[in-house]
């Protein structure tokens, strides 16, 4: 690897991969367009850090307008294509459905295309363990995800099944990653880790939609951003699962972890479970093993301490960030 366009690289996936790349001394062409889904302070954040290397240049574009994209193309001989830029969360997509298609997938066609064009070979694109609603546990990436029941994981599916069209018929080397609810430090704030933190900090009453028994299979940031380097390989076309690859822990789990670190009670305001969400998560990684040679370094404890950590030296700042 020489150069990498990398989408979405102000985002939280996306600034973390860019860092490891820039540590590697691979020259990150990085993609984003700081909007203001969630406050831009934490993007910009991501960024500072990213800036200090004299390999990394950032444009402010949006994967929408491929006529913003195509002078990058034109401009730099890239090995490959991190797709990380999307429109994220569950809730928001059923509010707004319109931006996550025109992201998500248009977004992805657009990448597509402009690949084809100047024979750039390579994609990695994110996707996600939402496509998996319904499916028997743990989830394999051979069941059938036909099922999506929410805008975003619907928009997530379209831009597989386009990645696998430019696949087929023009020969692009295509890693689609299924990513399993990511956290750790710098994390996305309508995310429930981030909110749970700095509810439970502020004395303020957390909103638990459901009974805290559903659970996920929690992957820390890290190992997500190195599987997700690992997956630039060539391998043709394959979906591989990124997640902990244990039993799923309850958000009632975390909670217990993030009240002992903070020494104080949370007080949970219980909401209706959202029929968008689903109850459980778990993630069969033997292919990553076998794939990639991933697997998960970091235990929920390890990463749960560090974005504490993380919180607390920053909590001056992070007091004024809305959820």
């Amino acid at each position: 690897m020489k150069t990498i366009l990398l989408t979405g690289c102000a985002g939280f996936i996306g600034a973390r991969t860019s860092e490891f790349l820039l540590q590697d001394g691979v020259k990150v062409v990085g993609v984003d367009n700081l909007n203001d889904y969630y406050d831009i302070r934490l993007k910009t954040h991501r960024l500072d850090a990213m800036k200090t290397y004299d390999i990394f240049s950032f444009f402010n574009a949006d994967i929408e307008e491929i006529s913003c994209l195509e002078p990058l193309f034109r401009r730099y001989e890239f090995d490959a294509v991190i797709n990380l830029a999307a429109r994220a969360g569950v809730r928001y997509s059923i509010e707004n459905p319109h931006v996550y298609f025109t992201t998500n997938a248009n977004g992805t066609l657009n990448l597509l295309e402009l690949m084809k064009k100047y024979g750039v070979e390579k994609m990695v694109l994110a996707s996600t363990s939402s496509l998996y609603a319904g499916q028997k546990m743990p989830f394999s990436e051979d069941l059938p995800v036909n099922t999506p029941i929410s805008s975003y994981a619907a928009s997530k599916k379209a831009a597989e099944v386009v990645a696998y069209a430019y696949h087929y018929l023009f020969g692009l080397d295509i890693s689609i990653v299924r990513y399993f609810t990511v956290y750790g430090p710098a994390g996305r704030p309508d995310m429930s880790i981030f909110r749970f933190i700095k509810w439970i900090d502020d004395g303020v009453p957390l909103e638990l939609f459901g009974d805290g028994t559903q659970s996920r299979d929690f992957t820390y940031i890290d190992d997500i951003a190195k599987g997700t380097i690992k997956a630039v390989k060539k391998v043709g076309y394959e979906i591989i699962n990124l997640g902990g690859g244990k039993r799923p822990v309850s958000l009632n789990k975390v909670i217990s972890i993030i009240e002992r670190y903070f020494s104080k009670k949370a007080r949970i305001d219980y909401k209706p479970f959202h029929k968008a969400d689903i109850k459980e998560t778990w993630a069969e990684i033997s292919k990553a093993e076998s794939v990639l040679d991933w697997r998960p370094e970091v235990s929920l404890e390890d990463g749960l301490k560090a974005s504490l950590d993380w919180y607390a030296e920053n909590r001056e700042w992070l007091k004024d960030i809305r959820l």
